[in-house]
């Protein structure tokens, strides 16, 4: 086998395998229109968990003021 008649067949069947399992499913991002306003909310939208930068903890933030500083930064609106 040449190598360009296995790289066209490798091609081939990655190919397949993308376009068969992706056939009518779209991706939806999560909708971003309520600001959760609690760590236990960030978690149930995002199914994250939030955790607070070396820079948050070493500054003395409490966990929510860290999540609040979090939301205010860096939240898509």
């Amino acid at each position: 086998m040449s190598k360009d008649s296995f790289i066209k067949r490798l091609d081939a069947m990655i190919s397949s395998i993308f376009s068969s399992s992706l056939k009518g499913e779209e991706v939806e991002e999560p909708k971003y229109e309520d600001v959760p306003q609690t760590i236990e909310e960030y978690t149930k939208v995002t199914g994250k968990r939030f955790r607070m930068t070396k820079n948050q903890k070493e500054s003395g933030l409490s966990r929510q003021d860290a999540f609040q500083e979090f939301i205010n930064t860096n939240w898509r609106k």
